[in-house]
């Protein structure tokens, strides 16, 4: 296949800029464009999902161009079609035809959860190097098909420029890390359309699912509107806080000083204590490691789904980096721990270093209260701080 010069896709990309929108171009690729499969959706849902939850996957942004590891789209490509093609057997291309990414190494994913293709996951060598085999298989497919045929309006210009890389499978133990995912490659987005991916990404997505379900269901008319719906749902992990509050109950029991509230600065007790989700579950399905919190039962319950105020946020950076070092960089939840704020975090370029961890969430919290408009929580009032579990 014909390699598409930057340059093309930089014209583009100022014609863009200067006419309607990416808006409209989205809506062209949903709607309108001619598709004999699936895949222009999945590619731009993939991308869609990417751009409103891995923010910190990004390798480069220019004016122009927004650029990812290629494998990204690949893995993100797998855990669409995993539960489409092999759990729910749904066509999805016309015909019968069969499906390019679908070799053997995809067919080995049966054995693994929806959940366990994710960034920052670990395998053993031998599901290692059959997941890499599916992601090598996923990244060829995208690069000849959705990639290729997925054209501006009027034109036969690529939106996307796919620039895959050789990648030698080894029998290895892996984590699905930026490293690990850049080894297939670089992924080319046009600025205004990561940028509108980021933004309505709420609105985008039904969009998107919904033009799905009606291709499948011309592809298979048997097909149950409720079965393909559920098939298309993104499995997110559940909201769960177990691991950190075994964490603080260590803390608690052990002969170090008990950790503080990271909102009131209040010295925890065992059984007066809950988890918080800094940026909160219910506008970001977000578990990671960085974003669970230690707080008192009061603090947490106050502040409900709504985002620390700036002001609070700084007020209480040192005793989130005290909790950072000292409960996950100093641990085994280290690799955990730097690969989940890498992935999720924008402009986090070493996680080992905490100060540019509680940077990217100070990033991530404008972006979701300037996305979202997201109620802020300035902290607990005095007569409210007055009730918490005493020290």
């Amino acid at each position: 296949m014909a390699y598409v010069p930057m340059a093309v896709m930089l014209g583009a990309v100022a014609a863009l800029a200067l006419g309607t929108g990416a808006l409209p171009v989205l809506r062209h690729i949903i709607v309108n464009d001619q598709k004999s499969s699936t895949y222009k959706l999945g590619l731009l849902r993939a991308i869609t999902r990417i751009a409103d939850g891995l923010p910190g996957m990004v390798l480069r942004r220019t004016d122009q161009t927004v650029t990812i590891p290629f494998g990204l789209i690949g893995l993100y490509w797998l855990r669409l079609y995993k539960p489409l093609i092999l759990d729910h057997r749904l066509r999805q291309t016309q015909g019968n035809a069969g499906y390019g990414f679908a070799k053997a190494p995809f067919q080995a994913l049966g054995t693994l959860s929806t959940l366990d293709l994710r960034v920052g996951q670990a395998f053993n060598s031998a599901t290692g190097k059959t997941l890499l085999g599916a992601i090598r298989d996923a990244c060829r497919n995208i690069r000849d098909m959705p990639a290729h045929y997925t054209t501006w309006p009027g034109s036969s210009e690529p939106v996307f420029i796919a620039e895959p890389a050789s990648t030698r499978l080894t029998a290895s133990s892996i984590r699905l890390d930026c490293e690990t995912l850049s080894r297939f490659g670089v992924f080319h987005i046009p600025t205004p359309i990561w940028d509108c991916a980021s933004r309505y990404a709420c609105w985008l997505e039904p969009a998107i699912i919904n033009e799905w379900v009606e291709l499948m269901h011309r592809y298979e008319v048997r097909y149950d509107t409720g079965v393909a719906r559920q098939a298309l749902r993104w499995q997110d992990p559940n909201r769960r806080t177990g691991l950190v509050r075994e964490l603080i109950e260590a803390q608690l029991a052990g002969t170090q000083s008990s950790p503080p509230c990271t909102w009131t600065a209040r010295r925890l007790k065992a059984g007066q204590f809950e988890v918080d989700h800094c940026l909160p579950w219910v506008h970001w399905n977000n578990n990671d490691l960085w974003n669970l919190l230690p707080t008192t039962i009061s603090a947490n319950r106050d502040k409900r789904d709504r985002l620390p105020s700036a002001r609070l946020l700084n007020e209480s950076r040192g005793r989130i980096l005290h909790w950072w070092e000292s409960t996950y960089l100093t641990s085994d939840y280290r690799p955990q721990f730097m690969t989940e704020a890498q992935a999720a975090l924008p402009i986090v370029e070493d996680a080992s270093q905490p100060d540019a961890v509680f940077s990217g969430l100070q990033h991530q919290r404008r972006r979701l209260k300037q996305n979202q408009q997201i109620a802020e929580w300035m902290g607990l009032k005095p007569s409210s701080s007055a009730r918490s579990p005493s020290p």
